[in-house]
């Protein structure tokens, strides 16, 4: 293999492997630190992140699709990457509500790919993703978009821990006069649920769940949450050479008590 294909791993960045592997033409999935980058023939297909509700959760969750109809496209035509095409023939959803979501997740999804733009893991020249083609779009408008999401973001509240963290409330604020969508997002944070599990829950776009979030945080409702205490180790029993529960080192001095009388 020669060109791009073969020397992305010399690129520093994810933005700038995709770049060469675009003007190479190439065929294959790109993955990051975050996620992973379809590309066809030179253009990206698809994207996906764990930092981000799949497209699955978002047309199930929202009622776009009932949850049996999807799985019936996925076992149906996932091994012949036609997942949106069977969702489509099947009468189950129309073909622009189909774009608009999944241009809607692979946005979302490069957001995390890019957002820090670490160097790139691996790239699998060839590999396509369960989905199949619905629309494709070049690489240089996904790279732009995600600045763009990523500066108004920081415009916001510049800790970017809050896109991946789980969030808590913060103790003693308030929350009166918020919009709606603001407050819907507000009682989502419990502590233990992340931006992308917070936006499932809603069956909402990650990056509209996001800039609701940061603005939760810059008027200092919501906050990363505390990283949880180790528990603490068990000290050894003195006489018994080793790591014991407490129950049997109690034991173990009965049982010496009752044999000294």
């Amino acid at each position: 293999m020669t060109g791009a294909t073969a020397t992305w791993t010399a690129y520093e960045t994810t933005s700038a492997a995709l770049g060469a592997l675009a003007a190479e033409g190439a065929t294959g999935a790109l993955s990051g630190e975050r996620g992973i980058v379809y590309l066809s023939a030179g253009r990206v297909v698809h994207a996906e992140s764990a930092f981000t509700p799949d497209l699955g959760a978002l047309l199930t969750r929202s009622g776009a699709v009932p949850p049996d109809g999807w799985w019936d496209a996925v076992d149906r035509g996932g091994a012949q990457h036609r997942v949106g095409h069977r969702l489509v023939d099947s009468g189950r959803l129309a073909a622009g509500a189909l774009e608009v979501c999944h241009l809607g997740a692979l946005f979302d999804a490069a957001y995390f790919v890019l957002a820090h733009d670490t160097r790139a893991h691996r790239f699998r020249p060839g590999a396509a993703h369960w989905l199949g083609a619905v629309r494709s779009v070049p690489v240089d408008a996904v790279v732009r978009e995600s600045g763009r999401r990523r500066a108004l973001l920081d415009r916001i509240w510049p800790d970017s821990a809050v896109d991946t963290a789980p969030l808590t409330r913060v103790p003693g604020a308030g929350g009166a006069g918020l919009p709606v969508r603001r407050v819907r997002t507000l009682t989502q944070v419990d502590g233990v649920r992340t931006a992308a599990q917070i936006a499932s829950a809603l069956a909402c776009r990650t990056y509209h769940t996001l800039v609701e979030l940061r603005r939760l945080a810059a008027a200092g409702l919501v906050a990363p949450a505390p990283a949880p205490v180790p528990p603490r180790t068990r000290a050894p029993d003195p006489g018994g050479g080793g790591w014991q529960d407490p129950d049997t080192a109690l034991l173990r001095r009965l049982r010496d008590a009752l044999e000294a009388l």
